[in-house]
Parts: structure tokens; sequence; C-alpha cells
């Protein structure tokens, strides 16, 4: 049994994470969790798509409408709560208290701006928040993905929890995976970056013959050039670990128009030891 959070502010970014969470997870036993976090000092909580004037209780039972109309799964069951306080930290709580294995989130709220990738919550869940994230827009497709697509510089020894979690999602995908290392100038690895890479490849090596593969790419610009690899390539999902953080940051901070595009368009998923 899967239990996973899915935060809700009623926006469409919101209701597409649920509809994907639906599908990615639609052979699995799961129970879903939708919850909104009331902030007391957020004077914009009724900014929303479904509308200003109605009372919050209204709000979920128009969502719990709206959840009636995907296809009926057996294997799911969906449990709304309602909470007060700072989000991050009720996020947190909730983990916690629900034994959470996975928080799949939109990527923003509607009143984030749309020069970012990220609002300000979900920023604050992967970074502050000890569990796995998915993140999706409102303009990701829902189906799995068949393609995933996971950078790294090999500065990070990936852990068991880090790679069991990276085998559940390919497995419930049945996706392959691709390993993308850029750099600016011809390859010279640390000695480090050789051992985590040897580990790395001896694990999918084992456990996923045949449906993975390691990429070298030169490019000036390491946002820039994973953006066009993963475009060229059909790539449908991104998967990184969270204590990366240094490319985490060169890959979703300060985007341009058309890295924006693309990457509002792939779900992120963030993996935590």
């Amino acid at each position: 049994m899967k239990h996973i959070l899915i935060p809700t502010d009623f926006s469409a970014n919101s209701w597409n994470a649920l509809k994907y969470a639906a599908c990615l997870y639609g052979y699995d036993q799961c129970t879903f969790y939708v919850l909104y976090v009331e902030e007391l000092s957020d004077k914009s909580v009724n900014k929303n798509s479904i509308g200003t004037s109605l009372p919050i209780h209204k709000k979920l039972n128009l969502f719990f409408d709206q959840l009636a109309q995907l296809k009926s799964n057996f294997l799911h069951q969906f449990i709304t709560l309602r909470d007060y306080g700072n989000f991050t930290d009720i996020i947190k709580k909730t983990v916690d208290e629900k034994k959470i294995d996975l928080i799949i989130m939109g990527a923003k709220g509607t009143s984030n701006y749309e020069h970012t990738i990220f609002g300000r919550n979900t920023v604050n869940v992967i970074t502050k928040v000890p569990c796995n994230v998915l993140v999706v827009s409102d303009k990701v497709s829902i189906k799995k993905p068949s393609k995933i697509g996971f950078p790294t510089d090999y500065n990070i020894f990936y852990t068991y929890p880090i790679l069991k979690s990276l085998t559940e999602v390919l497995q419930i995908s049945n996706a392959t995976l691709d390993v993308v290392h850029v750099t600016q100038a011809k390859t010279n690895f640390s000695n480090t970056q050789i051992a985590n890479k040897a580990y790395l490849h001896d694990y999918l090596k084992e456990m996923f013959t045949g449906f993975h593969c390691f990429k070298e790419i030169q490019g000036l610009n390491i946002k820039e050039t994973i953006t066009t690899y993963l475009t060229d390539n059909s790539v449908e999902m991104l998967t990184m670990a969270a204590k990366n953080i240094n490319l985490f940051q060169q890959l979703f901070f300060n985007p341009s128009k058309s890295q924006l595009n693309h990457q509002s368009s792939v779900p992120l998923l963030v993996l935590h030891e």
C-alpha cells in the first residue's frame, strides 16, 4: 500500500498533479491524501481556479466532484485533509503522521509568476521536506513516461534509498533510463566521480540490463545542453537526487523562455534519502 500526499490549492497545476498520480500508480494500491493548507496570514487564499466567493468546504466538495469524474479504480482511495498554518510545516507534519511515501504536487499555484518553473511552496517542499517529491505542472500530459532522464555530475554517491526509489518508478512505468552527464570540455573525472559512476553503472546493469544507457555530452551551458538533449530524445520525466543541490540550481533557476517551456512540460521526481 502506497501513501501519497497531494497538496492542493484548487489550481490547474494541483488538479493535473492529482490526475497524473492516479495514472502513474494505476496498477498499485494507494491511499491518496488530498491536503488543503490554509495559511492564516495569506490574504490571497481565495484566489483560485474554482472561484473567489465559495467557502473552503464547498471548494473541497467541488474538488471531490471532479475526482468522481476520474476513471474508477478500486485500488485507489482518496481522503481529503484540511489544516492551518505554515505550508511547509504542515507538509512535514502530515508526511510524518500519515507515513507518506511520496508527495505529488503542482509546480506552482495560481499566484506565482509565469516566468518561474517552481513556486515558493514547491521549492520549500523539495528542499526542506525529507520525502520524495514528484512535481507536475498543468502542461504535463497524463500518461506514464516511456523514457526517464537522470542528469548527474557524479559528485554524489547514490545511496540505497535513492536507488530503491529510482527502481520503483522505472518498474511502475516500464520506462527506459538515460543517465546524462554534461561537461564543458573533455571529460576529466575525479576519483570520487569515477567511483560513483562505477557503482551506479553496476547497479543499473544488474537491475535494468538493456533498459538504460549512459550519455556523455559536451556543451558550454549545462542548462541549455540538457534541455536540448531531453527535447531531442523525447524524455518524459526527469529525476534527480535532492542532495545534488548544485546541479538542481543550475538546471531550474533563472531559466530562459525555451527552457521554461520544455521543463514545465516534463514532471520532475526529486529523490530523498
